[in-house]
């Protein structure tokens, strides 16, 4: 190992969470140095991206900023470069070029890698997380080119959507009943799986995946051709590196309401953080605008300003014409009330768990999520809620 750089802040990972924690860093006056390591090649960049516009082949691909920022913020980026151990009783990490790098605070927001769970041929398939990923399906597909998605959750369906845009046909394997049951319980689900029926998606529910074969997935239901073969059945956090510190870890990086682990110097935040939210308790949430604010809440923390984990989660999709956001956390047990034209796809959902609203969903209606905000965690009588927001 080479003698150690020293610096007094270094963010691993180099997603959303750490973009928005430099950010925040530089523009709450902190003015010293500032390293940021990222395993891809790639500058930083937004992750929604690579299911939806840039897989359909609507966008190009961009980064978050480009290296004039970076130099205007007088920020190191080690883009390519993997930290592999990290060191509490010195404080540092070690990276695979061989160098050590001695931090004052760090901040671990390492994300999450796809679930890629024990099906025989599973190396004959394909997941989704990078853009190195997203560019090898793209060209992959072409018109009439079969994509079997095995799981039906957002990333399965979103790329379902841009296979079928870019003129492929895609097949959905889903274990349960309905993709998507245990976040929009059954009427929604079944909405947004008759959606993708319409635009041809074949979808086969209650089917589990034997074998992954060339040219084919064997599943419980027969034998399902397939040109491609994609995998989307969740992402585990990335918490090896912290684990083999000593920090503590579950279904996560273990850290407080201000994203504090347990060691006063190291921070976590986005996928890989397990934060204990104010009213929620301890929650991990996978999703672009968590990472934001998330990242945003560990620079002030590591400054000494005040912040809590305190806002309800929130996530948007697209979808064919289905469009929408959501806001809150709801359990599969809860109470669905609706408003609007489910047929046309405007109108808004709302999640009851006894009387208290639980979350809200707004599809094809515009400028009202603040308004759903407002009643997650609120009493309101269901008749209330069929009105206008």
């Amino acid at each position: 190992m080479g003698s150690a750089d020293i610096t007094d802040i270094v963010v691993i990972g180099a997603g959303l969470a750490a973009v928005s924690a430099i950010e925040t860093l530089r523009e709450e006056g902190y003015d010293g140095p500032l390293i940021l390591v990222g395993r891809e090649p790639e500058l930083p960049y937004e992750r929604p991206q690579l299911s939806k516009d840039f897989l359909s082949g609507a966008k190009e691909f961009k980064v978050s900023h480009d290296e004039a920022w970076y130099a205007e913020k007088d920020v190191t980026v080690l883009a390519g470069t993997t930290a592999t151990a990290l060191d509490l009783n010195e404080g540092t990490v070690a990276l695979d070029s061989g160098k050590k790098l001695a931090f004052g605070r760090l901040l671990l927001a390492t994300g999450a890698d796809p679930k890629t769970p024990p099906i025989p041929g599973i190396e004959n398939a394909m997941t989704l997380r990078t853009v190195e990923d997203a560019r090898r399906l793209k060209e992959k597909v072409r018109s009439g080119t079969r994509v079997v998605l095995v799981g039906g959750g957002w990333i399965g369906l979103e790329v379902a959507a841009s296979v079928t845009a870019l003129g492929g046909t895609a097949v959905v394997l889903e274990a349960a009943a309905q993709p998507l049951l245990t976040v929009l319980g059954p009427t929604l689900a079944e909405h947004v799986a008759d959606l993708h029926r319409r635009h041809g998606v074949e979808i086969h529910t209650e089917t589990s995946v034997e074998a992954i074969e060339p040219g084919s997935v064997r599943t419980s239901a027969g034998e399902i051709p397939a040109d491609v073969v994609l995998v989307a059945v969740g992402a585990a956090p990335a918490t090896a590196l912290a684990a083999d510190a000593g920090l503590e870890v579950g279904d996560g990086i273990v850290v407080d309401e201000r994203l504090r682990t347990s060691d006063p110097r190291v921070f976590a935040a986005g996928d890989v953080a397990l934060a204990n939210h104010t009213v929620l308790g301890p929650l991990r949430v996978e999703h672009w605008d968590n990472a934001i604010k998330q990242g945003r809440l560990a620079a002030r923390t590591m400054l000494g300003k005040d912040g809590a984990y305190d806002w309800q989660p929130y996530f948007f999709t697209d979808q064919f014409e289905f469009s929408m956001e959501y806001v809150g956390h709801s359990a599969p047990e809860d109470e669905v009330v609706l408003r609007g034209d489910t047929d046309g796809d405007e109108f808004i959902a709302y999640w009851q768990r006894g009387r208290t609203v639980t979350a809200g969903m707004n599809v094809g209606i515009w400028d009202v999520n603040d308004k759903l905000r407002e009643l997650v965690g609120t009493d309101a009588d269901p008749d209330q809620l069929t009105e206008s927001p």
